[in-house]
């Protein structure tokens, strides 16, 4: 097996061929004045399992065409089976048409990946439980919750969790069930489809004197984990403490958390966060140990 990376989060790669022993390839990765990219494959894979890492956060676009180019390259350059590890995978939450018009715009992504060359796909908490079934090769979805438990029996208090929407019930559940059962609430929220911007919310469960845990599978702008959060303590939560899967950070988000009334944020390195977007509240846990075993038995 040979591991290959993009740009968007070699870090990572390089974890997880170092836990499986595994060799770090190097690409020829090349971008003209105008933005074009130009990739080669540097070392032989004739006959070779290749895998390629590539998180398609921030910029999306760029890191999307980077991945095609890579895979091509790869099918090109003689390699038997390919593997795509997108542990982020931008335009997840477009999985469907929302409004009259639209574009389905993940199954135009896992078209693509499938016709330039992935024989194989790995992710890490998907936005939906269905996006696995608009893939046609073998998919892998890996979760964190392994890893959040582990942190999250180290809170002391009381705790409720608390999924900040209906669509994370599954994860709260499964979530719950992973820790003895213990209690957890929702937060219902209506938004404009236009907009996205969240127009009310209301909470279903009890949360009051408990030490409320929020998670979710990312963090964008932060709005609505801190909104989350300021509910939370009205009804009369004494902490609040948040975990999600994929830090997107755009925008100010990372100021937006660190001046918020939560307490700690937990991450994981599915995106490489950088420095600038890096602060006091902030801890990062890595899901390179995870990734390596799935790919062991996939």
């Amino acid at each position: 097996m040979k591991i290959f990376s993009g740009s968007s989060n070699k870090p990572l790669a390089e974890k997880v061929a170092k836990d499986l022993n595994a060799d770090y390839s190097l690409l020829d990765i090349f971008v003209f004045p105008d933005g074009e990219r130009r990739v080669r494959v540097v070392d032989r894979v004739v006959g070779e399992n290749a895998v390629v890492f590539q998180s398609t956060s921030t910029p999306p676009d760029q890191n999307y065409m980077e991945l095609f180019f890579i895979l091509d390259a790869l099918k090109r350059s003689g390699a038997s089976n390919v593997t795509a590890v997108v542990p982020y995978l931008g335009y997840e939450r477009q999985d469907h048409v929302f409004r009259d018009g639209e574009a389905v715009s993940l199954e135009v992504i896992i078209e693509t990946l499938e016709r330039v060359g992935a024989d194989k796909f790995v992710a890490f908490d998907l936005h939906s439980i269905k996006v696995p079934e608009l893939f046609s090769i073998p998919v892998l979805h890996l979760s964190a919750l392994s890893l959040f438990a582990q942190k999250i029996k180290n809170i002391e208090g009381d705790i409720v969790l608390v999924s900040p929407d209906m669509g994370g019930i599954r994860r709260i559940k499964e979530l719950s069930e992973s820790l003895g059962n213990i209690p957890y609430a929702t937060i219902v929220k209506n938004r404009d489809l236009e907009t996205g911007k969240i127009e009310d919310s209301q909470l279903n469960g009890e949360v009051k004197g408990k030490v409320a845990v929020i998670v979710d599978d990312m963090i964008a702008t932060g709005d609505t984990t801190v909104d989350a959060a300021r509910l939370l303590l009205e009804k009369g939560a004494e902490k609040v403490f948040a975990f999600a899967t994929h830090a997107v950070f755009t925008k100010k988000a990372h100021e937006v958390l660190q001046n918020s009334q939560i307490e700690k944020i937990w991450v994981t390195d599915t995106i490489l966060v950088p420095e600038e977007k890096r602060f006091p509240k902030l801890n990062i846990i890595s899901v390179s140990e995870v990734i390596a075993k799935g790919l062991k038995n996939f």
